[in-house]
Order: structure tokens, then C-alpha cells, then sequence
């Protein structure tokens, strides 16, 4: 992820990550509309604009490179008044209404402001957008607009776009204009030609290397339509689909309804519940591409839009209980680009789960390491997690044996290569020179620490890992148990026991309350109250009363902001509310603990954290949730304040709303017994009933209804089809 720049604790000095993204590359905090699919997507301003000049997000990316830097709709030489903007609520298409200003010949007003609208639409789909422009006059006499669209592409690969700079280029190609087409085009060091095809319907009337230009003579209350399509093309070839705005649309309003069909539904007694339930639902289902292996949620727009593994399988286990395919799908991508060999420059070893893919210039070059990358030590564990969990959720014995040797090779990493010294604890120390510092999901240079704020050296062990690692050998063990593999089954739970019992002894601190954020190179625990802490409760590796202590640190007014937990408790040396990773309030870590609280059953501090995002959300833009915000305590009348460089949309933290429903209605699934159970649901005094449409476990679907009372939750099955019990545990 993005790497904010540390501060030196003893002389100020600040150490920059090459993969820091500095705040000059932000993303518009107010108004900024994103669309995506498959490789490619789309940030834009309120004016459905790309004006990428100077340091900005805005443009039209596709795999990992940006093909067109602008877009600028001007009337009469100037730009439009807006109306108003947004995506639809499935995120398949951005509107923006607009109109004209006034217009003078000198003194002489020939032209008022309001007289004609302008409805602006756009599209995706994979290498290509369709924009329809539909343009009416509302006045009672004829009307001359002039409509001018000007475009510009910098093909800047995605790390320059984030501030990364470059000793040397590719060189831009000479521009082809050929009405009603114009290509821009740019060849990359890496020899690879990237070319933009604009195309205008009608063909405008001038046309240059920069600039389409329209004059319209419209009669009172005539229409008109212009079409612009642009699409992007590797080594001069366009994309094998020649679509056009119609049927573009019409195909992403299908592929809404087939990831809709996919997954349970949900619906609550509070609209604006619904409203954060359904921008999640509809902003996930934004991210996932489809791979040949199946669904992938992509990490989050614009710096991240593309493969991760740990934010997947994050994203995945949050929402497993209502869309297991989903599960499935990063399961199998995730096995099939395993790692196979020793490469220090990926930080990658046999078993090795991926951290990040990237298909842009740079990568390709060696810039940066992230063609195909392996620098995260949480990756692996956490597949094995995944994978376990999947089964436990679906019984489908059958895709776990088509995965086994690829379980059983991250279970050889986590052995061989994630524990060199041989205490039992997976730590990290980078090999390669470009790779990442910290390789936790808190990567920032500076995000492991001690009391006094010295940084950790390397190797690492992060608290967090150990409960992954113990969740991973438990789940081993279940799985082994599953296949009748009895040897298995003894040999990996014992690990899962002796881990637990060392971590006991080693990382529990009872002077802070809580476990160590880490322990350093040379065996010496950090000592500061963090958010990581609260993933011990999740894995199930904390002993019952520490857990119940871990939560009450948690909660209390150093680490909770009222808006969600902080990653690190105020007070701490390094802490920063307005850090990356330092003090910041991040939601799929506030989804991973209410689940673990769950697990605990801490239903108190679960619906307070709970409350904490939903409210958060609908004081946010659409309902949606970013990637972080930051850790201010929460002030009368104000929302949560924004963290420049977020991601927004970002799939973990659109998958956190569903864990924490999931986490208060405390579901699971148990397929050999045709069983799911709710034990101790609760809901929030927000929350008078939840209602679930097509919930499955294999070939069963049922409706549920909970109803919130004083002390529990009440639950009714509306329907029922195939057989199974619907199992309500209480007490």
C-alpha cells in the first residue's frame, strides 16, 4: 500500500519510501467520481473533467497506465455551470447535469445562463470508455452554442502518478488525426507502443491534435447527441470490442444484476443503514474483476486498482458468509500465481502467497518490483486462514483437494522461510532493495515501532502474524481432519498449540494492557497499545481473559475515536491522527476486530464499533466508506476528517460493513450438520429489524428476519427451500 513518510524521532529528519505517495498526487477530496472495470477505470471531477495538470489522480487508466491525462468539456470557450453530478447507485455509470453560462457580446447579453442542458454520461468497459453528451434548449427561440472538447494523454505509468520520478521516458508519438478519429500515442522504454483512440459521433466539425470543436444552431426545445468513445490500445492494436455507449451501458447494467444474484441481500428497519449496506454492496461489486479463475476484488481506486493479495483475502473473509464464490475466486487466483522459486528481487519464496501485481511500464522495467510481488509476510498465513474458512463455509471438499498443494506449500513457507530462526514466530526482513520496508498490513516506513519511538529493525515478528500463523495451523488441521489425513491433523494442531502457548509468554505486556505491536530483530517486544493487538481476537489466539483486557484497551478513549479504533492509541511516541498508519482509523481493521470480539462474545464494544462506522459512513460522501480517514475524536456537528491520499472506493473497506453485521449476528455455517446457527445476535438501538433474502448453504435458500428486543434478537425464517435447520443460540 501507499507508504507515508516517517519523522525521525531524535532529529526530525524525514526518511522517504520510494513507494511514498506525497500529498501533492491527491485525489479531489470533494466531488471526485470513479468508475471502474476490469483493468480499467476512470477518476474524474464534478464535471465528469479529467484535468490532469500538474500533481492529480484524474484520468482514464488502463493497466496501470494512464491514457488520457484530459478531457475538458467547454461551452462557448468556457466551462459549464454544473447542476449537479454522481455515479448511480450501482456504480455503473457517472451523470453530470449542466448548463450554460451567460453569454455577451460585449455589453450585449446574448446568451443567458440556464437556457441549455447538458446531460453528460459515461461507461467502462475493459480498455474503453463511452461518454454520450445529449444537449437541449430550453429557450423559446433559436440558439448558437459552440461545444468544444479538449483532450490531452500523458500515458504516465501508475508509480509517476503517484510521485515517483522518473531519470528517464519513453518518447510521445506523433498525434493521428483522421476525422472522426484522433490517436495519441507513446512508446514506452519498455518498447511497448500505448495508444488512445478518441473518436467523435458526428465527426466534429474542426478537428485537431488537441481539440474537437462543435457549433449548434438548435431550434426552441431541440435536441442533439454527441458520442465520444476512448479507447485505449497496446502495440497500435484497438480492443477487440467495438462497442459503442448503448450497448456498453446495457452490458453493465446486466453485469450489476448477475454480481447482485450472487450474494445474499439485505435489508434493514434504517434507510440510511441501507444506504452504507447497499454503496458497499454496489462498490465491492465495482472492484471485483473477472479473472479466468474466477471473482477478484481489486484493492481500491486509483493507487491500488489491481491485484493484491491481502487485501483480498481481507475482503474475502469479511464477506464470506454472503458470497463464498467470491471466496473461491481469490482462493484460486491466489494458488495459481503462487510463488515456485527463490527470486530475492519479488521477495519471493517457494509457497509464497503474492502481495501486488502491476502491469504498467515501470514494472515491467524493474523500476519497481511490483510486476508480480511477494514482499508480505501475512499473505500466506492468511490464505491457509481463507482457505479453511471456506471450507467450514461451504463443505466443498472437493475444490480444497484441487487446491491442497498449494496449502501445503505455504504451510512449507510458513515453516521454512517465514521462521529462519526457529522459534515458531513468522517475521519478515526484506530481500529486495526496491521492496517494501515493513511488510505487515501496516507497510509504512515508520509503522513499527517502540515505546520511546525508535523504529524496529528487522526481522519483525508482528503480533498480528502469530495470531494469523496460529489461525492457519489450526485451519491445516481442520482441513487435514476433513480429508481423513489423521497424521496431519495431530502434527498441525500441535504447532497451533505450541505457538499459542509461546506467544502467551512472550507477547503479552501487562504494564500497556494489551500484546506487543512486535517483536524486533533482537527478540525485544514493542511496547505500544495498537490496533494490531485486536487481531489476536479474530484468530483466536488470545487466552479468554487477555482477550476481554485487549478489548477494554481498545475501547477506551486513547484508541477509540468514537468514529472506530485507532491504529494507535493517542499517547503513544509516534502516534499522529493524521498519519497513514500511526494513529489513523482504518475500516477493515475495525471489521477484523468486531469480528474477533464476536468471536469473544464482547457484543458491547462490537456494537459500539459498529455504531462508530455507520456513523462515520453517512457523514461520508455517498455513504462510502475510504480506505482510512483520520483519528480525530469525533466533534459535534462535524463528520470524520478525510486523509488526503485515501482510496475511495476500497475494497476492504467496503467489505467491513458486512463483517460487522456479520460479526453482531453472530452467523456461521456448519454444512455436515445442514446447519446455520446465530449465536447471541444483537443489534444496535439504530437497528429495530434486519431482514436477509437468499442466504445458502449449497443448494439451500432462506429468508431471515431479526427483530432487535431490550437484551438479544429475535429471529423468524420467512422461507425456506431445501432442507436444513436454522439454529438461533441464546443466552
Amino acid at each position: 500500500m501507499a507508504e507515508p513518510k516517517p519523522n525521525d524521532a531524535e532529529t526530525g529528519n524525514e526518511a522517504v519510501s520510494p513507494f511514498y505517495i506525497p500529498s501533492l498526487a491527491s485525489v479531489p477530496v470533494a466531488q471526485a467520481h470513479t468508475l471502474k472495470h476490469a483493468d480499467t477505470f476512470l477518476v474524474l471531477d464534478a464535471f465528469g473533467d479529467a484535468q490532469a495538470g500538474g500533481p492529480s489522480s484524474e484520468g482514464l487508466y488502463h493497466n496501470d497506465t494512464r491514457f488520457l491525462s484530459r478531457l475538458v468539456l467547454l461551452v462557448n470557450g468556457q466551462r459549464p455551470l454544473l447542476l449537479s453530478s454522481t455515479t448511480t447507485a450501482d456504480n455503473d455509470l457517472l451523470t453530470a447535469d449542466l448548463t450554460n453560462g451567460d453569454v455577451f457580446e460585449g455589453d450585449r447579453l446574448v446568451l443567458a445562463r440556464d437556457t441549455v442542458h447538458l446531460l453528460r454520461l459515461k461507461v467502462l468497459t475493459d480498455g474503453a470508455c463511452f461518454e454520450s453528451l445529449e444537449i437541449k434548449s430550453y429557450a423559446a427561440h433559436p440558439v448558437t452554442i459552440g461545444l468544444t472538447y479538449a483532450f490531452a494523454a500523458d500515458f504516465a505509468d501508475m508509480f509517476e502518478v503517484r510521485g515517483q520520478r522518473r531519470e528517464r521516458r519513453g518518447r510521445m508519438l506523433k498525434e493521428s488525426v483522421e476525422s472522426p478519429t484522433v490517436i495519441l500515442g507513446y512508446r514506452g522504454l519498455d518498447e511497448v507502443v500505448r495508444r488512445t483512440h478518441l473518436t467523435f459521433d458526428p465527426p466534429a466539425q474542426t478537428l485537431t491534435r488537441r481539440e474537437a470543436g462543435y457549433r449548434l444552431t438548435l431550434r426552441p426545445h431541440e435536441s442533439a447527441k454527441i458520442a465520444v468513445a476512448m479507447r485505449c490500445a497496446l502495440d497500435g492494436t484497438p480492443p477487440a470490442r467495438q462497442m459503442n455507449f448503448a450497448s456498453c451501458a446495457a452490458a453493465a447494467e446486466a453485469l450489476v444484476e448477475r454480481r447482485r444474484g450472487a450474494a445474499a441481500q439485505i435489508e434493514t428497519s434504517n434507510t440510511s443503514f441501507n444506504a452504507w449496506i447497499d454503496r458497499s454492496r454496489a462498490d465491492l461489486d465495482m472492484l471485483i474483476t473477472d479473472m479466468p479463475t474466477g471473482p477478484y476484488p481489486y484493492a481500491g481506486i486509483p493507487w491500488f486498482s489491481t491485484a493484491f493479495g491481502r487485501d483480498a483475502i481481507i475482503a474475502a473473509l469479511q464477506t464470506l458468509w454472503l458470497a463464498p464464490d467470491l471466496t473461491k475466486g481469490v482462493l484460486a487466483f491466489l494458488a495459481e500465481t503462487q510463488a515456485t522459486r527463490v527470486a530475492p528481487e519479488m521477495d519471493a519464496e517457494p509457497g509464497k502467497i503474492l502481495h501486488e501485481t502491476r502491469k504498467g511500464e515501470m514494472s515491467a522495467l524493474g523500476e519497481v518490483p511490483f510486476g508480480r510481488y511477494y514482499g508480505s509476510v501475512d499473505s500466506t498465513p492468511l490464505f491457509v486462514v481463507l482457505a479453511s474458512a471456506y471450507l467450514e463455509r461451504t463443505g466443498d471438499l472437493d475444490f480444497i483437494r484441487s487446491i491442497l498443494p498449494n496449502i501445503e506449500a505455504a504451510l512449507g513457507w510458513m515453516r521454512d522461510y517465514g521462521d529462519p530462526d526457529g522459534d515458531g514466530f513468522l517475521e519478515y526482513d526484506r530481500r529486495a532493495d526496491k521492496g517494501l520496508r515493513n511488510q505487515g498490513w501496516k507497510d509504512s516506513n515508520d509503522s513499527v515501532f517502540h515505546a520511546d519511538g525508535r523504529l524496529a529493525e528487522p526481522p519483525i515478528a508482528l503480533v498480528e502474524v502469530q495470531g494469523y500463523g496460529y489461525a492457519a495451523w489450526r485451519g491445516a488441521a481442520a482441513i487435514a481432519h476433513a480429508l481423513g489425513d489423521k497424521r496431519a491433523h495431530e502434527a498441525h494442531s500441535e504447532r497451533a498449540t505450541r505457538l499459542r502457548q509461546r506467544f502467551q509468554e512472550v507477547f503479552w505486556c501487562d504494564d500497556i494492557d494489551t500484546y506487543a505491536l512486535a517483536l524486533d530483530g533482537e527478540k525485544q517486544p514493542c511496547r505500544v497499545r495498537s490496533s494490531n493487538a485486536g487481531h489476536t481476537l479474530f484468530t483466536g489466539i488470545a487466552s479468554p481473559p487477555r482477550a476481554a483486557r485487549v478489548a477494554a484497551t481498545l475501547m477506551d478513549e486513547r484508541s477509540f475515536s468514537d468514529w472506530g479504533i485507532r491504529t494507535v492509541a493517542q499517547g503513544e511516541a509516534r502516534y499522529n491522527p493524521m498519519s497513514y498508519h500511526n494513529g489513523s482509523v482504518w475500516p477493515h481493521d475495525n471489521g477484523l476486530i468486531a469480528m474477533g470480539l464476536g468471536r469473544y462474545g464482547l457484543r458491547e464494544p462490537l456494537l459500539r464499533v459498529l455504531g462508530g462506522l455507520f456513523d462515520a459512513a453517512t457523514a461520508t460522501e455517498l455513504n462510502r466508506l475510504p480506505e482510512l480517514f483520520c483519528g480525530f475524536r469525533r466533534r459535534r456537528g462535524e463528520g470524520p476528517t478525510a486523509y488526503p491520499v485515501a482510496c475511495s472506493p476500497q475494497a476492504w473497506s467496503s467489505a467491513s460493513a458486512f463483517a460487522l453485521l456479520g460479526a453482531a449476528l453472530g452467523v456461521s455455517f456448519h454444512p455436515s450438520a445442514r446447519q446455520i446457527r446465530f449465536t447471541r445476535p444483537a443489534l444496535p438501538d439504530f437497528l429495530d429489524e434486519v431482514r436477509i433474502e437468499r442466504l445458502r448453504l449449497g443448494d439451500v435458500s432462506v429468508d431471515l428476519l431479526f427483530r432487535r428486543h431490550e437484551r438479544d434478537a429475535s429471529l423468524n425464517v420467512l422461507r425456506k427451500e431445501g432442507t436444513a435447520e436454522i439454529v438461533l443460540i441464546s443466552g
